[in-house]
């Protein structure tokens, strides 16, 4: 087994492997999601061209240079551009989007397939991992839809009471301390639940793909004992590093080219690079939680064995 996925990483050292293994294998790990989601992409911007979009830059109405940016985004185009977004455009979009959730996580297992193979010494390639991970289609889906409800319930159930917590503060306490404090209380409270759960959670997907343990729920909630925590803290630095990079190329180029089919295909070439790297973090501390939970379990067996 491979030196560097044999033994639990500390936090500073996971972070390092995953920006080793985005380095030294990025054409490998960013072909997996050019090869799925490019031609994804490249469909969007040939419905957003047929729908009028400029392809070069697209200046909406407005008094300065800087408004008309702005205006660009929000749909309000000039009368002399003649740009409007119809309904087979809108639909294209959502049709995009629907294609996109469904090849998302099949590029992530395909990471995954690829980090496994990595971790034996075993050689592979980028059609290899990506057969391997259509081989395991129906259950990623699966436990995708079940995970993606689960989101869903713990996002609106506290979103209502929220909303209800709020109306009774204002009702039976004074309408602007009610309001703030019982407001700031739940979305804490609340907050901090949900990203445990869905933390303890989250691993679904390597447990449906690399262990064939679909949903994967149950697995995911063993593996993450007692680390649930420094995950939570392993995603909100990626979470800061991703939505910066992101941020600094939509800014910029947004500025320069507005809301144009250039514009739109330089944002997806930057969120596959993006996606990619949460995919490998994920992937790293899925392993190196499979690795804690396994020496786990090899110890129990060895204590269990000389209690006899």
């Amino acid at each position: 087994m491979n030196a560097q996925f044999s033994k639990p990483k500390r936090f500073g050292e996971i972070l390092d492997h995953t920006f080793r293994l985005s380095k030294n294998r990025f054409k490998d790990f960013f072909l997996i999601f050019l090869i799925l989601l490019g031609p994804v992409y490249l469909l969007q911007a040939l419905i957003e061209l047929a729908a009028g979009v400029s392809f070069f830059r697209t200046v909406g109405a407005g008094e300065t240079w800087f408004d008309g940016i702005l205006n660009s985004f929000s749909g309000e185009f000039s009368a002399e551009s003649g740009q409007k977004v119809n309904l087979a455009a809108e639909l294209g979009t959502g049709l995009i989007g629907f294609i996109t959730m469904i090849l998302t996580p099949m590029a992530q297992a395909a990471i995954l397939f690829s980090l496994n193979h990595m971790r034996k010494n075993e050689e592979y390639s980028v059609k290899l991992v990506l057969k391997e991970a259509f081989s395991r289609f129906w259950p990623i889906i699966g436990s995708s839809i079940l995970f993606g409800l689960i989101i869903f319930g713990l996002v609106f159930i506290p979103l209502v009471t929220g909303i209800f917590a709020g109306v009774f503060g204002t009702v039976f306490l004074d309408p602007g301390v009610g309001i703030i404090v019982t407001s700031i209380i739940l979305f804490l409270v609340f907050a901090l639940v949900i990203a445990y759960l869905l933390t303890r959670w989250s691993f679904y997907l390597g447990a449906a793909a690399i262990e064939n343990d679909a949903p994967g729920l149950g697995r995911s909630w063993r593996l993450t004992k007692k680390r649930a925590f420094t995950i939570i803290g392993l995603y909100i630095v990626f979470g800061l590093i991703i939505g910066i990079i992101n941020t600094a190329f939509e800014f910029t180029f947004g500025l320069v080219l507005g809301n144009s089919v250039l514009y739109g295909m330089i944002i997806n070439v930057v969120s596959l690079f993006t996606t990619m790297l949460g995919a490998v973090v994920f992937g790293v501390i899925f392993f190196d939680l499979k690795t804690r939970h396994d020496a786990d379990d090899l110890n129990e067996m060895i204590d269990d064995y000389n209690s006899f």
